[in-house]
């Protein structure tokens, strides 16, 4: 049964169309089973029925035909249990429903399987015998795994359209993916083709490998001038920083790169074209063999590169339109950083990717540009996207292809809502985030994914909370030295003083890896990260803090902040560091003070270490979001399992108080650095709970501020003993939406879903 499982699956995942393949996998299942009849029944949510779409056995007039609503006949009754349906004598069932057009009256014994995927109920696997017969526990064992195999296939064919539902073809549909940048878009959805295929270049030896070599360079040229082109259009739009993300393309193109190793291939004698393919494809088949993120994103760079000069190479014009609409929502397999330059800005309204993640390039300039995006919707049907009328969801991570007049509707009022909104919160951006009973809180900005307008932000926040420095090491090609990372945290020291500003040490690993320092791990999250990395690589750790101490000379607003802090002892070896650090610069002429150090709470295993980390530091900070991930065990960046992940569930916010509790009994200042912290109706529990500050993206600002200004510190207390005994997340989010609505402050919460 095995073998046969395994080649049912093999032939439905390998055929072009799933419609053909279902007609191959009733009949292997009819004869592994030796049974008499097999087929298969689609639901349709539209109209709430299930259709028989493939059979072998019964007549095949009635495919198409027979429509059973959920709960009638024993099919019907099958979706509707969501459990199998096992009878010896169907017939004799008080739900057996015969329809004269399969022929099924000859048929005794029935056993239904409910194909299921993610909860979501797509059709029901049936097999029948003349006889009668009590189908084993085997057969049904091996019925409901070909069932669960095939939900997955079955699943992404229905998305993708390999096989539609019979009222789908017009009708609104919604795919899920992972939300990368906040906000709300509605347009025309631009699909945008790669360039040129990598997979289709033919093997041809060169007759000319100077002419091979010349041309190559060429196309490189060609390739380089597109990239500064594209630089050059969004330089006024995002950060420095976001912007040398450019030029790690310039020098992936650079003679010791990309280019030397295609004219190798070239002269072992392969032309241009194909030696650029093999080049492109063995690189991006390692990466993309890494489990971790943003080493995948850097598998679509350098195919983004390879489509690119191909393009050139082969005298292409890459698939662009010449005219993009005034509301364009590009969509594509892959979205670049440099094709968001080839889109006028004012026409950009939000970008669809199947492929990335939250941590990916696109992302970050996206968040910077303020510009709605999801990626990785793994189902999208890219062929039938194009020119289609669209709404992006960036909260939630949804994409509405087709949208209904309500719902548009509906997204529209979102829309102009939150633009007045905006307007309207600018005006008290500079008055103090203090509540209508005088109780002052604190809030700061999260830096490092963009350098914002320092000169406006200084006078409305109280600090930065979080600066990242791994964003500089992520846009190089190399570990960036001493003098670099002084400048660059001189900047920041500089432009915020006298303000606070907390430099968190290092923190790669789990989703933010290195180009030229991989690490390749089955579970990432759970293994070589943060301070777990840089301890076993001090001399990286050393250059850092020596850069820091450095920078912050004269100014006293430095905070040093240790990441993925599981155990005292880490913490101990890095205070050792950083006395090493102090005497190293004393001894060459530069006396610098010790800055007051911090660690992350962040590893659940820190809840119950509060006391001995108190005799060590200065401070504490909350990474909510690890600690969200951690606590529930969910990978916010996988689209299966992302609902599950919620900043309200009430284990976390219990966590929270108790953290908040110990921090003030200890003496320490607390803060919160995660998404919690920009979510208004959060903010307040956090104020309740007794955070001494808040650190957020500088957009959250305005919403979080307005809700402080407007609730009474007792008020947020008494919220917070009402949420806190509350058992549910469910149960959380709906009495916090209960209470900001009569406190007239509904409008500040994302919005709702529908």
């Amino acid at each position: 049964m095995l073998k046969v499982l395994r080649r049912v699956i093999q032939e439905v995942n390998g055929a072009r169309h799933l419609n053909a393949a279902l007609a191959t996998m009733v009949r292997r299942i009819r004869k592994a089973m030796q049974t008499d009849v097999c087929s298969f029944y689609l639901y349709d949510e539209a109209v709430d029925s299930l259709v028989l779409m493939e059979t072998i056995g019964l007549r095949t007039q009635a495919v198409g035909q027979v429509v059973l609503p959920r709960g009638e006949g024993l099919v019907g009754l099958v979706a509707m249990r969501s459990e199998p349906l096992n009878l010896e004598d169907a017939q004799t069932h008080p739900q057996f429903r015969y329809f004269e057009s399969t022929g099924e009256e000859r048929y005794s014994s029935f056993l239904g399987i409910p194909i299921i995927h993610q909860r979501r109920m797509l059709g029901v696997l049936v097999v029948q015998q003349a006889e009668k017969r009590r189908y084993t526990d085997e057969d049904e064992a091996f019925l409901v795994t070909m069932a669960a195999q095939l939900s997955g296939v079955l699943a992404h064919a229905l998305a993708t359209g390999h096989v539609t539902r019979p009222a789908q073809a017009k009708r609104q549909v919604m795919f899920k993916g992972v939300p990368a940048s906040p906000g709300i878009a509605m347009g025309e959805a631009v699909v945008i083709a790669p360039p040129a295929d990598l997979n289709s270049v033919p093997d041809l030896i060169p007759s000319d490998e100077a002419f091979e070599v010349a041309r190559l360079k060429e196309a490189i040229a060609s390739t380089r001038e597109e990239i500064r082109a594209a630089g050059r259009r969004l330089a006024k739009r995002i950060s420095a920083q976001e912007l040398a993300l450019f030029d790690v393309y310039q020098q992936m193109l650079g003679e010791s790169a990309l280019s030397t190793e295609v004219e190798k291939r070239i002269r072992e004698g392969q032309w241009a074209p194909g030696a650029l393919a093999d080049v492109v494809r063995r690189h991006v088949q390692y990466l993309e063999r890494v489990d971790d993120d943003y080493l995948r994103e850097r598998a679509a760079d350098v195919r983004d590169l390879g489509r690119r000069v191909l393009s050139h190479l082969q005298e292409d014009t890459p698939s662009r339109p010449d005219v993009y609409p005034d509301n364009t929502v590009l969509v594509g397999d892959e979205i670049s950083v440099a094709l968001l330059g080839e889109v006028p800005r004012d026409k950009l309204m939000g970008v669809v990717s199947v492929r990335g993640s939250s941590t990916s390039h696109v992302a970050i300039v996206a968040r910077a540009m303020g510009i709605p995006t999801v990626l990785g919707m793994t189902e999208l049907p890219l062929p039938r996207l194009s020119g289609a009328p669209v709404v992006v969801d960036g909260h939630r991570g949804r994409l509405f292809v087709r949208p209904g007049p309500e719902l548009e509707n509906h997204y529209a009022t979102l829309v102009a809502e939150e633009r007045e909104l905006s307007e309207l919160l600018e005006y008290e951006q500079d008055r103090p985030s203090a509540t209508t009973d005088g109780y002052a809180m604190p809030l700061m900005v999260n830096t490092g994914l963009a350098v914002d307008a320092i000169g406006v932000l200084k006078n409305r926040i109280s600090g930065v909370g979080l600066y990242r420095t791994e964003v500089p090491f992520m846009i190089t090609e190399r570990f960036p030295g001493e003098k670099e990372q002084t400048r660059l945290y001189r900047d920041q020291l500089e432009g915020f003083a006298p303000l606070p500003v907390v430099m968190r040490t290092l923190d790669i690993g789990g989703d933010k890896d290195l180009p030229y320092f991989p690490i390749d791990e089955a579970n990432p999250f759970l293994g070589w990260r943060g301070m777990r990395v840089t301890l076993d690589h001090p001399e990286v750790l050393m250059v850092q803090l020596r850069a820091m101490l450095r920078a912050s000379l004269g100014l006293n607003n430095l905070y040093v902040l240790l990441p993925m802090i599981t155990n005292v002892a880490e913490v101990d070896e890095a205070l050792g560091l950083l006395e090493r650090a102090i005497i190293e610069l004393g001894e060459e002429g530069t006396a610098v003070d010790r800055p007051r150090v911090g660690v992350m709470i962040e590893v659940p295993a820190t809840l119950y270490q509060m006391d001995a980390l108190a005799s060590r530091v200065d401070f504490f900070s909350v990474g909510s979001n690890d600690l969200t991930q951690y606590l529930l065990a969910v990978d916010r960046n996988n689209a299966r399992v992302s609902n599950l992940y919620d900043a309200l569930h009430p284990a976390l916010l219990t966590a929270l108080d108790r953290l908040a509790r110990d921090a003030q009994r200890l003496g320490r200042p607390i803060s919160l650095c995660g998404e919690l912290a920009g979510d208004p109706a959060g903010a307040l529990l956090l104020m309740a709970m007794g955070f001494t500050g808040l650190s957020m993206n500088a957009p959250n600002l305005p919403k979080v501020r307005a809700a402080i200004r407007r609730v009474a510190f007792s008020d947020a207390r008494n919220l917070l003993d009402e949420i806190i005994r509350l058992d549910t997340p469910e149960d959380v989010h709906r009495h916090l939406k209960g209470r900001m609505a009569q406190w007239q402050l509904a409008h500040l919460l994302p919005p709702e879903d529908d």
